[in-house]
């Protein structure tokens, strides 16, 4: 593993946190946040550090704009809307940056003009591509003020010639004025192949389409999910509840893994829809899902006392709510796997649970998935005393 990443845009584009640092130091300062806000629940272990620490970014947000005339691609500067052209980016997958080259020149070529927000003229604000770690195939995503596109067909039919493995290319609209690359209910067009692609993770194999969760780093995301599995100790006898599901990585690996029942619940119908189409490309038969708030539905189903053996959640940056948590110390679970992104709001929410419910922390075990950035995963298991 190299000691140093360089990147010459790093004072200006402020993406990154850590990329200019040693390894090591990068390591060492996200341990030591994770002591501040875990340690006194129980002894932080090592941070697992990822296989990689360039080209492992699998999933691509650009800003589509103009300079001088000319398509560039790039990220807004932190806290501004000025856009800072990037011609490659050193964390993301190397077919990321060759398809972002491909569309600034086809872009030209057909007359496909940058959206611009003040005025609302042009078309393209955003490039989403995303590219399956295990499979040679990328999904492009045009982030379009219509539909309406002279040449976007042509486009998409040029950018897989020139790049044989961009198999899937999709037109969302997006009118807002919002920092939001892909707002909630878009509409999207295919205009090129199925709208999706696969990926590999854990033995299973994963669908992956414009709004899909899927981890950035499917490498290191496949160590973080055997860790939370051995720490599971899942049975034949087993009832596991994944909360949080999305399109359901955790729920089909544990189905796959030795649990007896496995339900998903997820919010998000079409992240739903994909858990179902994974489990049915899997084969596999023990597993459920359920279109529903996590808290909520765990409110009900521990009214009507229902038990599980095992809990998985995996909630975003703010964490799980009060009301979850006192829903799941009802349903008495045997071990409770919490994978978290924040240990700031996981702090918050075992101080819930050392307050409350009579579980305690055996394991926190950090898992470092998005080097050169300022963000860890932490899994942390708990079991009843």
């Amino acid at each position: 593993m190299p000691e140093k990443r360089r990147c010459p845009l790093a004072g200006r584009c402020g993406g990154c946190d850590h990329v200019n640092e040693k390894y090591e130091d990068e390591l060492l300062s996200k341990y030591l946040e994770e002591e501040q806000f875990l340690s006194r629940f129980c002894r932080v272990s090592p941070i697992l550090p990822s296989p990689s620490i360039t080209g492992y970014r699998c999933k691509v947000q650009a800003v589509f704009g103009e300079d001088r005339g000319k398509a560039v691609t790039g990220i807004y500067r932190r806290g501004t809307h000025k856009l800072i052209p990037v011609r490659s980016c050193i964390l993301e997958d190397k077919r990321a940056s060759d398809i972002l080259s491909a569309i600034r020149t086809l872009a030209g070529r057909y007359h496909i003009k940058a959206y611009d927000e003040d005025r609302g003229t042009g078309h393209l604000r955003h490039v989403l591509i995303r590219c399956s770690a295990h499979y040679d195939e990328a999904l492009v995503v045009l982030v379009v003020s219509s539909f309406d596109i002279p040449s976007a067909s042509d486009l998409a039919a040029a950018l897989h010639q020139k790049l044989p493995y961009v198999k899937s290319v999709s037109l969302i609209i997006n009118t807002e004025k919002t920092s939001m690359v892909i707002p909630q209910g878009a509409k999207e067009k295919v205009i090129y192949g199925k709208g999706f692609i696969m990926d590999r993770l854990c033995g299973l194999d994963f669908r992956i389409s414009a709004v899909s969760f899927y981890q950035v780093n499917p490498r290191q995301a496949a160590n973080l999910y055997r860790i939370a599995m051995n720490l599971a100790d899942l049975r034949p006898d087993d009832t596991v509840i994944d909360a949080y599901s999305g399109t359901g990585t955790i729920a089909l690996i544990a189905a796959a893994s030795g649990a007896g029942e496995v339900i998903g619940v997820e919010a998000n119908g079409d992240a739903v829809r994909d858990a179902e189409e994974n489990a049915a490309i899997n084969g596999i038969r023990n597993a459920r899902f359920a279109v529903a708030d996590a808290s909520k539905w765990m409110k009900e189903k521990a009214k009507e006392g229902m038990h599980c053996s095992v809990l998985f959640l995996d909630p975003p940056r703010s964490g799980a709510t009060e009301e979850f948590l006192a829903a799941a110390g009802r349903m008495d679970p045997d071990r409770i796997i919490y994978v978290s992104c924040n240990p700031e709001t996981l702090g918050r929410d075992l101080r819930y649970i050392y307050r409350f419910l009579p579980y305690r922390a055996r394991v926190i075990q950090p898992v470092d998935l998005f080097p050169g950035s300022a963000h860890i995963e932490t899994v942390y298991m708990l079991d009843r005393i």
